[in-house]
């Protein structure tokens, strides 16, 4: 039996996938501006990605052989506020994709069962190998030439039917499928996530600079948050979306009802005084099997402790004086150190 890029399309449909597009596994020009932007320094500490450059630019380096890259789009939206809507400073602001189950998990167990299933429906053996995210693959490049979305000027890329709250994951493979055609960049001459981000880690269309991202600040730092850049992340204790929040195409996007992807209760509306109260076993309770894990708790209760003096509450204030037995991650020194510098 052949395995159809239509079949394959319809199958991905019923195991939850929004979208599903191919592209050739070829490695086009867009690749290479990796090398420009490491030279800049736009990766900060995450130094896994000068390590992977090389792959991350050649896919036959990433499966010899290759030829389609089956691309996956997956609305992770709910229906509540965007945070540039919530007015309450005492509230914490978590990014909307980490509020359900980690999308790391769920995603590749659908993938699993994609491949089964396409296992049995080729005529012949092929080679596989699936990512999400986390893989050395320039997923939101093959994403534009497979026709799911454009790469924004955020970064994000934008399906123009769905908008941006979309999970990317992509199955590499030696089997020839037909191709689609890719999608059209239709942000025109509109700026709004440039001139919208809070500390202009938008450096140029398309071109973020993580060192200046909140979202790299908050997640992927392990260390001091620069003061410099303190003052923008004001309640954002996870996260930022503010790019996505204010493009266009989000302001009617779909909207998911998938179970996995909706706010967990002691995340939906939490304020940054009651996560920070949370003895650190809760909080490790809260967060298990989210996307919020790959945040250390000290670093999390880092970000608290800049959302509760930046929110202006002197309420917020005192709960940092509060002690606790139950809360030994607060006397970390990285946590202290942002505890005693008022944001």
């Amino acid at each position: 039996m052949a395995l159809t890029a239509a079949a394959l399309k319809a199958h991905a449909a019923s195991l939850g996938f929004d979208l599903c597009g191919i592209t050739a596994a070829v490695n086009v020009p867009e690749l290479a501006f990796l090398d420009e932007w490491l030279a800049r320094g736009y990766a900060g500490n995450m130094a896994w990605i000068a390590r992977t450059a090389e792959q991350r630019k050649d896919l036959q380096r990433v499966l010899p052989g290759a030829k389609s890259v089956i691309v996956l789009g997956t609305v992770y939206n709910t229906a509540r506020p965007y945070s540039t809507e919530v007015a309450d400073r005492s509230a914490a602001v978590i990014s909307r994709y980490a509020w359900g189950d980690d999308y790391h998990d769920v995603l590749m167990a659908r993938m699993e069962q994609l491949l089964a299933w396409m296992r049995e429906q080729a005529a012949e053996p092929f080679e596989a190998r699936a990512f999400v995210d986390g893989g050395p693959v320039q997923e939101r490049i093959f994403a534009q030439y497979a026709g799911l979305g454009w790469i924004g000027k955020h970064a994000c890329v934008i399906s123009e039917r769905l908008g941006s709250w979309l999970f990317l994951s992509e199955i590499v493979t030696t089997l020839e499928l037909a191709a689609d055609v890719p999608a059209v960049d239709q942000c025109g001459t509109c700026t709004l996530c440039i001139e919208a981000c809070p500390t202009q880690a938008i450096v140029e269309p398309h071109v973020v600079d993580s060192r200046r991202c909140l979202s790299y600040l908050t997640i992927e730092e392990r260390g001091d948050i620069p003061e410099e850049l303190r003052a923008g992340l004001g309640n954002r204790v996870y996260g930022c979306d503010v790019c996505q929040d204010v493009c266009p195409f989000n302001q009617a996007p779909a909207v998911s009802t998938d179970p996995v992807w909706q706010p967990r209760s002691g995340l939906d509306g939490a304020t940054s005084a009651a996560l920070w109260r949370m003895p650190d076993a809760d909080l490790r309770g809260l967060t298990k099997g989210s996307a919020m894990t790959r945040a250390k708790l000290p670093m999390l209760r880092r970000n608290l402790a800049l959302a509760l003096q930046a929110s202006g509450a002197e309420e917020d204030r005192a709960a940092l004086a509060e002690e606790s037995p139950d809360r030994p991650s607060a006397a970390d020194a990285l946590v202290q150190r942002h505890i005693r510098i008022k944001a």
